[in-house]
Formats: structure tokens, sequence, C-alpha cells
């Protein structure tokens, strides 16, 4: 699988203590079972790599000069802090606190512990001396639903794992028009843009994707 590419790949911002945090994390978010790949293999990891060693990671389009106040929640994301200094801060008070309490950092801890510790974080029950868990908690999901189902052009969802276990078809395809008002699913090989961009799947005269068929199952 192409995830096995992450590492050779490169992280921009990460550190080595960073990604195993964010790996072990992420691979208990979404883990791989029977239906396909996790946010681990997915390279899920790299995709929050690279949002965070770019414009979004430091709030650069965003204005940041106060005055701050207590938002709503339906003004959406609500802090002071940059996408790099929440992620930074969280990991290293996370591994912390697990060393204090475990004596291991959270990457060497048990698949339950690290459940349990998630859970507490979502609930905003685990207390970090710098910022909210539920914050950081909160960001790290959103971002790891983005890496695993986004296109592949933006650094996850390697050999376009989300897609297949949705069904998801990908760009749009001039086909379409053919299965309108038929009652059965459209199976094709899911096409990304980095699959038309490298000339790895085809485009029809119209530029739009051609879609391979996939084999009936048996029900």
């Amino acid at each position: 699988m192409e995830a096995t590419k992450t590492a050779s790949m490169g992280y921009v911002f990460l550190t080595a203590p960073e990604v195993r945090f964010l790996e072990a994390a992420i691979e208990r978010l979404i883990p791989a079972d029977e239906l396909g790949a996790g946010a681990k293999e997915a390279g899920v990891a790299y995709y929050i790599d690279r949002q965070l060693g770019g414009a979004w990671g430091v709030h650069g389009r965003s204005y940041r000069a106060g005055p701050w106040y207590e938002g709503s929640p339906q003004q959406g994301f609500q802090s002071r802090l940059t996408p790099q200094e929440i992620y930074r801060t969280a990991i290293r008070e996370i591994d912390e606190r697990c060393r204090t309490k475990f004596g291991r950092q959270f990457d060497q801890l048990p698949p339950e512990t690290q459940d349990e510790i998630l859970s507490a974080m979502e609930r905003g029950e685990f207390d970090l001396p710098s910022l909210s868990s539920r914050l950081f908690f909160e960001l790290l999901w959103r971002n790891t639903e983005e890496g695993f189902f986004s296109d592949p052009l933006y650094g996850g969802n390697h050999d376009k794992a989300g897609w297949k276990l949705l069904g998801f078809p990908g760009v749009p395809s001039g086909a379409y028009r053919e299965h309108v008002g038929r009652s059965e699913r459209y199976r094709v090989e899911p096409v990304s843009i980095l699959d038309i961009a490298t000339k790895r799947a085809k485009t029809d005269a119209q530029g739009m994707a051609v879609h391979v068929q996939l084999k009936r199952e048996e029900d």
C-alpha cells in the first residue's frame, strides 16, 4: 500500500516523537479492520504534517491581533493559539502527563489505555497546563477525518482507502449520465486529482475522468 511511503516522503513540521504520538492516536480514532486500512495506514499523519507546515498551521489568513473574547460554538474555531502551537504544546504535555502517571509516553501505552485517554480528552477531563484537552481532541479528530477522506493530493487517503470504504468514485466522470435513473450502485475504481495530475488515470475528450468499472460482487 502507498501508505508505506510516508516515512521516505519526509515531514516538514512534526518531530519524530510528535509523529509517534500522532500515529498512535489516529490509529485509535480510525483503526484498521476487516473493511480496510485505518488512519495510520492511510497516511493521515503526513496529511496533518503538511497542513501544519503551511499557512493553515500559523493561521496565515486569519486576524490574530485581538481583543480576545469568549466565542459561541456557532462561531467556529475559537483560540488565540495557532494549530502549530496547539499540536506542539498538547502533544508535549500529554506525553509528560502519561510519563508521570504511567511511566511511559502515549505511543508506548496499551491500546485500551490510549482509548481511555482519548475519551477523557474528548470530554475535556484530561487536564493540561496550557490548553484544553477537548480543544486539542476536536482539532485532532477534525484533521483525522479530513486526512482520511480528502483527495490524496493533500498527503493522506493513500490508495484512496477512505473513498474505497465509502464507495466514493472521486473525480466526476462523464459516464455518470449513463447511470441516471438506474437502481444500482455505481461501482468503480476511485480516481483522484492526483491520479489525473500524474497521468495514472485516463480522461475523456472533455477532460473528465474515465472510471474503470469494478467487478460485481455476488449477493
